[in-house]
């Protein structure tokens, strides 16, 4: 009964020593990497950042649709010019913000990964 006790301990002790060496052996096998791979990887990092970036023309068509809002919507009420106005700048700022997001998304992909 109590090499029952003992025996349990030092058996999971043993499995686990098994399973990290084989992590440890799986790891190291993942960091060796050929020139092939490694151009993948940026030829990889170089597409995502211009698609991250394809917003950024999104959101100058976006700024461009508010201000062409504004003149259309001034000239047809111009008692309403300081309320459109406001409208205006909040879709401005909202518009060229997603397009610093996008911007910022493809500089992080470049040089954070």
């Amino acid at each position: 009964m109590y090499c029952q006790r003992l025996a349990v301990p030092l058996t999971r002790a043993l499995i686990a020593r098994a399973t990290l060496q084989a992590e440890s052996a799986l790891a190291t096998r993942c960091i060796h990497t050929t020139v092939a791979r490694k151009d993948i990887d940026s030829a990889a990092k170089y597409i995502g950042a211009g698609a991250a970036t394809v917003g950024v023309a999104g959101s100058g068509a976006g700024i461009g649709n508010v201000f062409g809002a504004l003149v259309i919507g001034y000239a047809r009420n111009p008692g309403l010019k300081q309320q459109l106005f406001s409208y205006a700048i909040l879709g401005f700022a909202l518009s060229e913000a997603m397009g610093l997001f996008c911007l910022t998304m493809g500089f992080m992909i470049l040089f954070a990964l």
